[in-house]
């Protein structure tokens, strides 16, 4: 039995030569290393959520915020900033018929029908010579300056094809030149559909 045997232990335990066994070292390397990476997660994750918790009470809310904001504007109705405003109602219309047509009775016919229409009416008889047998199309309106903000487009739904010339008259009344192409006033259901469409306010258009 070797020296190196410790006492009552023999057979299998026994140690033959002359040196100690070499005992390996636990292995508190791969613990270390273990437990740093852990600890490197946990302080990441701890700074992840301080940045979030700042950025909540310093800013991040507002931008949240504003997102809100923007989203809940995109589905409210927009309208528009400044309204045209409405055009004027035949009543407030004077209209001066005038016949440029080599067809007699064409302007008294046409008055009476724009006066069954709502329509005031002023001058009746032949066209001007400086129109007479000069218009070629339909009809041709004729008004002072002011007459585009609403009264050109109130009297054109009576008669589709009319020109449209300003004059330098002051007074609010308008001419209706026939011309050669002239067959008729447009229809009353249609003129009234027109009519109430140029009435009608313009409805808000609503985006999601």
């Amino acid at each position: 039995m070797s020296m190196l045997t410790p006492p009552g232990m023999g057979g299998k335990y026994r140690i033959t030569g002359t040196a100690y066994p070499r005992m390996r070292r636990p292995r508190r390397r791969r613990r270390l290393v273990l437990a740093a990476v852990a600890a490197v997660a946990v302080l990441g994750l701890g700074g992840w959520g301080t940045l979030q918790l700042i950025d909540v009470f310093t800013g991040g809310g507002k931008k949240t915020e504003a997102k809100r904001n923007t989203a809940a504007a995109a589905c409210e109705p927009k309208t528009q900033v400044s309204a045209a405003p409405l055009p004027p109602r035949p009543g407030q219309i004077t209209v001066n018929v005038y016949n440029a047509t080599p067809r007699s009775g064409l302007a008294k016919a046409t008055a009476d029908e724009l006066r069954k229409r709502g329509f005031a009416i002023g001058k009746v008889g032949n066209a001007p010579v400086a129109y007479d047998k000069k218009v070629p199309g339909a009809g041709l309106l004729l008004a002072g300056p002011t007459a585009h903000e609403g009264r050109f487009r109130v009297l054109a739904t009576q008669l589709n094809g009319t020109q449209l010339k300003t004059d330098t008259r002051t007074t609010a009344d308008i001419d209706l030149i026939l011309g050669t192409a002239f067959k008729t006033l447009t229809a009353k259901p249609a003129s009234d559909k027109a009519l109430g469409a140029l009435a009608a306010p313009p409805k808000p258009a609503a985006r999601c």
